[in-house]
This record gives C-alpha cells, sequence and structure tokens, in this order.
C-alpha cells in the first residue's frame, strides 16, 4: 500500500464507527461524502481497500513522555522509589545512560503510536538544570521526523518543580522561545511547596507568550482540591478558559460526592480540560458525568517502559482496553466510549474548535467534513475491536497512509 497526496482518495468497504459498509471518499484531507459501500462502482483516484474493517478516528495521545522512554531497547530492572521527586532524581541519573541517545527514542516511540494509530500527540519534554534544553531539542527533532505523519505539541514540563532548584523558570522560559508549545506546571503544593509563587509563574509565562497550560497534578484529598481551586481561580482571573489541562488528578475524585460535583460545575464552566492515563489504583474518572457535564476528557500513555515504570507498549488501543477495564465497563456503549475518549477526546483538548463529547453515546470523527485521520481494524464491533486489539491496522492522518500493517508507509 502506498502513500498519496492530499487531493483525493476512496477508502473502500469499511464500517464507520462499526456501522453499514462504506465507501468514504476523501477530499484535500477531509471527508467529502460517505455512501454505501457498492463493490461494482468505479472509483477514481488512488484506493484504499478497508476490507470490512472498521473504520475509527485515529488516536490522539495527549499525556505521554516521549523524552522519557526505554521502547526498543532491552528491559531492565525498575530501579524507582517512592514519590515525584525520588523518581524524577532515579530518571535523572540514568536516561543519559542508555544504549541509544534520547533522540534516537524519541523518534523510535513516535514512530512505534504512529504505526499504532495515533496520529495527534501532546508529549512532554522535561526541562530543568539539569538537562537544559536537551530532552525537548529530542522531542522537536522527533516531531520534525514525523511532521507528515503526525501533528506534535510539545509541553515545556519542569518535572523537577520551578521554585527547588535556581534557574529552573528560567530553563522553561528558554523552552518556550525555542518553540515548546505548551506551559508546564506540576504539583504547586507539595512538589514546589508555594502554590502562589509556582503559579505566578506558570500563568504568568502562559500569558507572556499567549499559550495554553498543563499542569501535572498528583495531590491527594484536600491538598489536591485546594490547588485544583487555586488553578480555576487563576484560569477565571485571566480568561484563559478553554486553556487550561490538568493532567493526572486522579486523588481529586472519590473524596466526596460534594467535591465531585463541585469539580465538574467548575471545569465545564471554565472548560478546563483533563487528560488521564487510566491508573491501576486510586478513584477513577467519572467519565459519563464528565461527558454530560461538557467536560474535555483526553487518554495518553505517560512514560513508556522507562526510568518511572516499566509499563507502556505505544499502543492507544491497548491504553483504551486499560481504560475501560480499571473503569469497570462491560456494556458496549461505555467500551466505546472510552475509545471516543481516546480518540476526538483527546482530539478537542489539541484544539478547541474540535467539537467536546457530550456524552457516552457521542460518537465523533467520521462524518462528512470531519478531518480523515483515521485507523482501520478489524472487529465485529467496536468493543470487540477494543478487547482483541488486532495487528491488522492501516492508519491515514489528514487523508493520507502513513502506516499499514504496523510498519510506516
Amino acid at each position: 500500500m502506498k502513500g498519496f497526496s492530499l487531493s483525493s482518495c476512496t477508502i473502500r468497504n469499511v464500517r464507520p464507527w462499526g456501522g453499514e459498509p462504506s465507501d468514504v471518499t476523501v477530499v484535500a484531507g477531509r471527508i467529502s461524502a460517505i455512501a454505501p459501500h457498492n463493490p461494482a462502482a468505479a472509483v477514481t483516484g488512488t484506493v484504499v481497500e478497508g476490507r470490512g474493517r472498521l473504520l475509527l478516528p485515529s488516536f490522539s495521545d495527549v499525556h505521554v513522555h516521549l523524552d522519557s522512554t526505554r521502547l526498543g531497547l532491552p528491559f531492565r530492572e525498575h530501579t524507582g522509589g517512592p514519590g515525584v521527586w525520588t523518581m524524577m532524581l532515579n530518571d535523572r541519573n540514568n536516561w543519559r545512560n542508555a544504549e541509544t541517545s534520547i533522540g534516537e527514542r524519541a523518534e523510535t516511540t513516535l514512530r512505534m503510536m504512529i504505526e499504532r494509530g495515533t496520529t495527534r500527540v501532546r508529549s512532554y519534554a522535561q526541562v530543568d538544570v539539569d538537562c537544559g534544553l536537551e530532552r525537548f531539542e529530542a522531542v522537536a527533532a522527533a516531531r520534525e521526523t514525523h511532521k507528515d505523519r503526525a501533528e506534535v505539541k510539545i509541553i515545556a514540563f519542569p518535572q523537577a518543580g520551578l521554585l527547588l532548584e535556581e534557574g529552573s523558570a528560567q530553563v522553561l522560559e528558554e523552552a518556550l522561545k525555542a518553540g515548546a508549545d505548551v506551559v508546564g506546571g506540576i504539583d504547586p503544593c507539595s512538589l514546589d511547596r508555594d502554590p502562589v509563587r509556582h503559579l505566578d509563574i506558570v500563568f504568568g509565562l502562559a500569558e507572556k507568550y499567549q499559550l495554553p497550560i498543563d499542569i501535572h497534578l498528583h495531590e491527594a484529598g484536600e491538598l489536591g482540591h485546594f490547588s485544583a481551586d487555586l488553578i480555576a481561580e487563576r484560569t477565571r482571573a485571566l480568561g484563559m478558559q478553554g486553556n487550561v489541562t490538568i493532567s493526572h488528578g486522579y486523588p481529586l475524585w472519590g473524596v466526596s460526592d460534594a467535591h465531585t460535583r463541585k469539580l465538574i460545575e467548575t471545569w465545564a464552566e471554565l472548560d478546563i480540560s483533563t487528560a488521564t492515563v487510566a491508573p491501576g489504583t486510586g478513584a477513577k474518572l467519572p467519565l459519563a458525568e464528565l461527558a454530560a457535564a461538557g467536560v474535555r476528557v483526553g487518554l495518553g500513555e505517560d512514560g513508556q517502559r522507562d526510568y518511572w515504570s516499566p509499563y507502556g507498549n505505544a499502543d492507544m488501543l491497548d491504553r483504551t482496553w486499560q481504560l475501560a477495564f480499571t473503569n469497570g465497563f462491560r456494556a458496549d456503549e461505555l467500551i466505546e466510549h472510552a475509545l471516543a475518549v481516546a480518540t476526538l477526546g483527546g482530539a478537542s483538548i489539541l484544539d478547541r474548535s474540535t467539537p467536546r463529547l457530550r456524552s457516552v453515546a457521542d460518537r465523533p470523527g467520521t462524518q462528512v467534513s470531519d478531518v480523515a485521520s483515521f485507523v482501520l481494524v478489524p472487529g465485529d464491533s467496536v468493543s470487540a475491536a477494543v478487547m482483541e486489539r488486532s495487528s491488522d491496522r492501516t492508519v491515514l492522518h489528514n487523508g493520507h497512509v502513513v502506516a499499514d500493517q504496523l510498519t510506516l508507509v
């Protein structure tokens, strides 16, 4: 199978979101027509054979650390300890000593993600006084290598905090000047122990460079809700509605029904989005309630078999299964919703003009005028595809084939 230009093509005999067999016409990177599959129909231009597979939106990984990966390298013993700072130091002490450079590892992981169906990415790149911009530049180089195969946004991420090591804020700003797309932050209370100064820096830089914000929040209980409240207050005061994401945040849920209701109402009002990695521990996100309120929720793979964790395989279809499994989803509608979160849910965080999911029944991304970024995968149904996770995949980005059978085109 060969790649083709953005002019026109026909994807024959596919089932959009598990529906009836259809022929999908793509012009200039968007769906221009959908018709019942007709084996006898004459087709001009490039043809992609769907072979009766499902046509699904391509995946959006909105929480991945391309600069923290060992995919493609020999498996190693996990040496990390408890806590963010301890884990950060473990990473700092080891990442330079890998068998290949950080640039090669970032490129390998991004390639594997694309081959498995991810064409929209928001990646962290750690910036601190130890690594400077080295890790940011590695992610930027990987993005450039695959610029025609995936859209990649880079978060300048102060994993070591902004106040614990002198010069941290300056390095963060250097990354923004170098072309980072998002301003990162992390645990303003428990790590930096000064939420006012931490958020002054993060929101100040976002305002100065007119960029969105993505804050890692691992803080539990009342402390986590205190940080979330401070973030919401700043979002409202600075008019940054629709430009703030709270990532992780899993300890925020399950404190009380009142806390949950307030959080959902606030995030819906201010269009604060959240990105989850479907962790196996902690309270689960109330995905149905978040969707009903219009809160944007995306999914990501986090680190990939790195110095933080031995988990990860660059496959967002696997992570979709994990999201469904950890939430106890059994009904087809809910399993399909997990896939909607993993695809257009995340896309709506990357591009706020993309409609947000409004219910667990929303199945976006395969209608006329939608962007032609898809993954074709076999399955009796969408739920079956999530359970089986076949390697028989064809990936399209903006109307052209970029990978087939887990190999770049």
